[in-house]
C-alpha cells in the first residue's frame, strides 16, 4: 500500500499540476465564485458555519474581511502558480481558500465538487520545489498526486452513497433528472426528455458509474486513461444538458493526466526560434559548419578561413596544364622585330612562362 501511495512520478508532472491548480484558484475567484462577496450583505444571523468553521472559531464574515481574503488570495495564487516559495505560498493559498469556501458554503448549500480541489491545495505544499519538464521521479510528488486522485474518486463514490442514503432506491426510479431539466435544462436536455424512460435509464447509469469509479485504480495505464476520458465526457454531457460544470472537480482530476508532456512555454519558444533567421542554419546542423567556425566573410582578396581552409595558388602550366617541354628554354612571344628571345632555364619561374608574364626590361 505504501508503494502504491508513493509511486514515483516525474517532478515536471507535479510542477504542471501545481500551475493548473493555482491558476484555477485565481479563475475561481473571478469567474466561478465572485458571488461569495455578496453573501456578507445578508444579516449575520443567517451565517451557520460548517464544522470546520466551528472548530476553528472563525469569525462571522464582514465585507471588509471578505474583501481582504479575495485580494490576498488572488495575488498569492498567481504567485504560487510560478512555483516560487512553494511551501510558504502553498500553505497561505490553502488557508485562505479554505476560509473562502467556508464563507461560501455556510449559508445553506454545500457543493461537493470542491473536495478534490481542497485536498490538492492541502498536499501541494508538502512536495517543495518542482521544475517544469524535470524528468526526475519523486515519491513526494507521487504521493501528492495519488491523494488527489483518491479525493476525486471519493467524490464520485460518496456522491452515490449520499444519493442512496437520503433518496433510497426511489432516487433510481424517481424524477430527479426531470426536475433538474425543468429547472435549468438546455434545448439538448429537452430533446432527451422526450424519449420515454431514457431519464430513468440515465439515473441507473449515474449510480452504476459512481459506485464503480474506484475501479480506475485497478486498470492498466491505457485503460485508465480511457476511463479518465470517460469521466470528462460525463461532465461534458452534464454541462450540455443541465449546465452544471463541476469545474473545480475537473481541475483536480488533471492529477490523472501526464501533464509533464504539456509544455506550452517550451512550445512557444520553439516556434519563436524556428521562425527566426538564425534557426534556418543553426551551427552544428549544416555539414560544412562546426561549433567553432567563423562564418564571417573573409576580407576582399583573402581566402575563406575555417570552412574550406586556405587554397594555395595552382601553377598555370603551359597549354592549360600540359607537361613542360623537354628543352631547357622557352620561347616567348616574338618581339615586334620578328625574332624570338630565348630565356635560359635558370631564370626565375615567372620568366619561364609559368605565370604568363613578360620578362623584365634588360633581361637578355
Amino acid at each position: 500500500m505504501i508503494r502504491w501511495l508513493t509511486e514515483p512520478v516525474p517532478r515536471g508532472r507535479l510542477a504542471a499540476f501545481r500551475t493548473v491548480i493555482y491558476l484555477f484558484v485565481a479563475a475561481d475567484l473571478v469567474f466561478f465564485t465572485p458571488w461569495v462577496r455578496t453573501r456578507v450583505s445578508v444579516p449575520g444571523e443567517l451565517y451557520q458555519p460548517l464544522l470546520a468553521g466551528r472548530l476553528l472559531h472563525l469569525p462571522t464574515p464582514t465585507p471588509e474581511l471578505v474583501a481582504v481574503i479575495f485580494w490576498a488570495l488572488l495575488g498569492l495564487a498567481l504567485l504560487a502558480a510560478t512555483g516560487r516559495a512553494p511551501r510558504l505560498l502553498g500553505w497561505s493559498v490553502f488557508a485562505l481558500y479554505l476560509e473562502w469556501m467556508i464563507v461560501a458554503m455556510s449559508y445553506g448549500k454545500v457543493d461537493h465538487d470542491r473536495f478534490g480541489l481542497l485536498v490538492a491545495l492541502a498536499v501541494l505544499p508538502t512536495v517543495g520545489r518542482a521544475r517544469h519538464g524535470d524528468p526526475t521521479r519523486s515519491e513526494a510528488a507521487g504521493w501528492a498526486l495519488r491523494v488527489t486522485q483518491i479525493a476525486v474518486v471519493c467524490t464520485y463514490f460518496l456522491a452515490a452513497w449520499a444519493k442512496l442514503r437520503f433518496g433510497g432506491l426511489d432516487w433510481l426510479t424517481g424524477s430527479v433528472l426531470a426536475r433538474a431539466i425543468i429547472r435549468r435544462g438546455t434545448e439538448l436536455a429537452d430533446l432527451i426528455a422526450q424519449v420515454p424512460y431514457l431519464l430513468i435509464v440515465a439515473q441507473f447509469g449515474i449510480i452504476a458509474f459512481e459506485l464503480t469509479s474506484p475501479v480506475v485504480f485497478l486498470l492498466p495505464a491505457r485503460w485508465r486513461s480511457l476511463t479518465v476520458g470517460f469521466f470528462y465526457s460525463f461532465h461534458l454531457v452534464t454541462f450540455a444538458t443541465i449546465t452544471i460544470s463541476f469545474a473545480p472537480h475537473l481541475a483536480a482530476m488533471t492529477a490523472f493526466l501526464p501533464l509533464e508532456r504539456v509544455r506550452p512555454i517550451h512550445w512557444l519558444r520553439g516556434l519563436r526560434r524556428s521562425g527566426s533567421p538564425a534557426a534556418l542554419g543553426q551551427l552544428g546542423e549544416h555539414p560544412l559548419t562546426a561549433a567553432d567556425d567563423d562564418l564571417r566573410p573573409a576580407p576582399l582578396g583573402e581566402p575563406e578561413q575555417g570552412v574550406l581552409g586556405p587554397v594555395p595558388p595552382a601553377p598555370l602550366g603551359l597549354g592549360g596544364g600540359l607537361p613542360e617541354p623537354p628543352h631547357v628554354g622557352v620561347v616567348l612571344d616574338p618581339e615586334p622585330s620578328g625574332q624570338a628571345d630565348p630565356v635560359p632555364a635558370d631564370q626565375p619561374a615567372r620568366l619561364r612562362g609559368n605565370l604568363g608574364v613578360e620578362p623584365e626590361p634588360g633581361v637578355a
